[in-house]
């Protein structure tokens, strides 16, 4: 355990330089299960931290961090389905890049979204068409406050648009471990987003699809270790017919998408460009220029200019277009996670 205080800075990647008062570096379940009862049993606050790619820590943590450094990949098959079991703690581009050097086809839509395996589930992360829920087939969780291990299967776990049980019911009480990853041996390529629209269904392999997206995601989104960021800022609002109709007659080139339940969901990078935001600053916050469905940190900022930009986005999109924007990172404060 590194006390007082320890600095957040390389460990979230907006680059904030936030600190905690202990941090701790878990790298086996056992220690996980440790260092939760030992903290629970001293009555000392604590917050789970994994790739800090889709977390806004807004102020110094007044508590411990644990930090899940949990590695390991298993690979099992039948005649039908190759199975992973993944750590919560591996690189989520990297367990993407493993399967294609195993010839395990399925997750090269998902390439290059940074974060852990462990937060995948969480967010139920997704690109290109493809999203977690798809391929998941179970999620391993530490149950808090009675530190037992769980699992759930994927039909439990609630997925939804960037949702999950644990964003609701499970909140603050499931520490992901490990996760279950079914992928069929008859692979369908999913090419029905952007830039994979123009290649032959019949031809195309995994590879082309892996390096097409993380060509896209490189050229359209900056690179955390140059300008900090944690990716898109805001979900994409899925609004009813009546409502998108109304708006389309008005704004003829709107971008939306089509949703199984007749509803729509619309490009909040478009909605943010249009309502002019695209380039503006806020303290030492930009909307960023090339997509501007991120912002960035231009050197210096603090969780209050971070606070300042989502505010001000949120209201001019809703001023002009009367849409309401929801924030997709997780923001947490001095005494744990907090809204804006």
């Amino acid at each position: 355990m590194l006390h007082n205080p320890f600095s957040l800075k390389s460990y979230n990647t907006f680059g904030l330089n936030v600190s905690c008062k202990a941090f701790i570096d878990v790298t086996s379940v056992a220690e996980l299960i440790q260092c939760c009862q030992l903290l629970q049993q001293q009555g000392k606050p604590f917050l789970i931290l994994g790739g800090g790619s889709n977390v806004l820590l807004l102020e110094d943590y007044l508590g411990t961090v644990i930090h899940i450094a949990i590695k390991g990949i298993d690979v099992t098959e039948d005649t039908a389905y190759y199975y992973l079991s993944a750590a919560a703690g591996e690189s989520w581009h990297g367990l993407v890049q493993f399967c294609l050097s195993k010839g395990i086809a399925g997750l090269e839509n998902m390439a290059q979204i940074p974060g852990t395996v462990g937060a995948a589930p969480i967010q139920n992360i997704g690109a290109y068409g493809l999203e977690f829920a798809a391929a998941c087939d179970w999620v391993e969780y530490l149950e808090l406050p009675k530190c037992r291990i769980k699992r759930l299967r994927a039909d439990a776990c609630e997925f939804g648009y960037r949702e999950s049980i644990f964003k609701q019911q499970l909140r603050n009480t499931a520490v992901i471990t490990r996760v279950g990853i079914k992928l069929p041996k008859a692979w369908m390529p999913i090419l029905n987003y952007g830039p994979l629209k123009h290649l032959p269904v019949d031809s195309v392999t995994p590879q082309q699809i892996y390096d097409i997206v993380c060509q896209v995601r490189q050229q359209k989104l900056p690179d955390p270790a140059v300008l900090g960021n944690v990716g898109s800022c805001f979900k994409n609002p899925v609004i009813d017919t009546d409502t998108y109709q109304h708006l389309a007659a008005r704004y003829p080139d709107m971008v939306a998408y089509e949703l199984p339940d007749g509803k729509l969901k619309i490009a909040a990078a478009w909605l943010i460009d249009q309502a002019g935001l695209k380039g503006q600053t806020f303290g030492e916050v930009m909307v960023h220029e090339g997509q501007p469905l991120v912002l960035v940190n231009l050197g210096r900022a603090k969780g209050a200019d971070v606070v300042q930009a989502l505010k001000a986005v949120r209201a001019k999109v809703h001023q002009v277009f009367g849409i309401a924007m929801e924030p997709e990172p997780r923001t947490y404060g001095a005494y744990g996670e907090r809204g804006i």
